[in-house]
C-alpha cells in the first residue's frame, strides 16, 4: 500500500529540514546534469546552512506560500511560491512563480509533487493570481512531469557560471484552476 503524503503549511521551526532537503534533492537530482564544481557549491555545508537561514527568514516573514509534504512522519519534500519574478519569457498572466519543488529520492512516486503544487493553489489565487510559471532546467527529467501537469513552454534562459552554461525552461499554467 503506497503511503499518502500528509500536505501542511511549513513553519519557522521546519527551516533547518526544508535546508536539508533542499541541498540533498540537489545532489540526487543534479548530479550529472550540472558541471560538479557547481553542483560541488550548492550542496555544500555552507549553502544548507546559508539555506537554513533564507528559510527561517522567508517563513518568518510570510512573503512566499511554502508547504511541506510528510511521509510516514518525515518530512520528505516542500514547494514555494510567490509573486513571479520579471523576465521576457513569462507573459503578465503569469503572476504567481513556483520557486521550489524537491522532493527526496525516497518520497518520490507517491503523488508528493503534485499535492504540493494543489496545497499551494488556493493561497497563490487568494493573492490574484490566474496563472503559475516556473523555471526548470532544461536537461533536468522533472521538465516532463511538469509537462504532464498540464504545464507548457514558454521560452528559455541561460545563466553563465563559472562552471560553464545552466539553460532553464520557463513553463507555466495560464489558468491555474486546471492544476485542481
Amino acid at each position: 500500500m503506497t503511503p499518502h503524503p500528509h500536505i501542511r503549511p511549513a513553519t519557522p521551526d521546519d527551516a533547518a529540514r526544508i535546508a536539508a532537503i533542499h541541498v540533498h534533492s540537489w545532489r540526487e537530482t543534479y548530479a550529472g546534469l550540472m558541471p560538479p564544481a557547481f553542483l560541488d557549491g550548492m550542496t555544500s555545508d555552507a549553502m544548507r546552512e546559508r539555506r537554513e537561514q533564507h528559510w527561517a527568514r522567508t517563513l518568518q516573514d510570510g512573503t512566499e506560500a511554502v508547504r511541506v509534504a510528510e511521509l510516514d512522519g518525515r518530512l520528505m519534500a516542500f514547494a514555494s511560491a510567490g509573486p513571479t519574478r520579471p523576465h521576457p519569457a513569462i507573459p503578465g498572466e503569469y503572476a504567481a512563480e513556483l520557486y521550489t519543488l524537491y522532493a527526496l529520492r525516497a518520497g518520490q512516486g507517491h503523488g508528493v509533487g503534485r499535492a504540493l503544487l494543489r496545497a499551494l493553489l488556493p493561497e497563490l489565487q487568494a493573492r490574484g493570481a490566474t496563472g503559475l510559471a516556473l523555471w526548470v532546467l532544461s536537461a533536468n527529467p522533472t521538465r516532463a512531469y511538469y509537462a504532464r501537469q498540464g504545464a507548457h513552454e514558454l521560452g528559455q534562459k541561460t545563466e553563465t557560471t563559472p562552471h560553464g552554461d545552466l539553460t532553464e525552461t520557463a513553463m507555466g499554467w495560464p489558468d491555474l484552476t486546471r492544476l485542481r
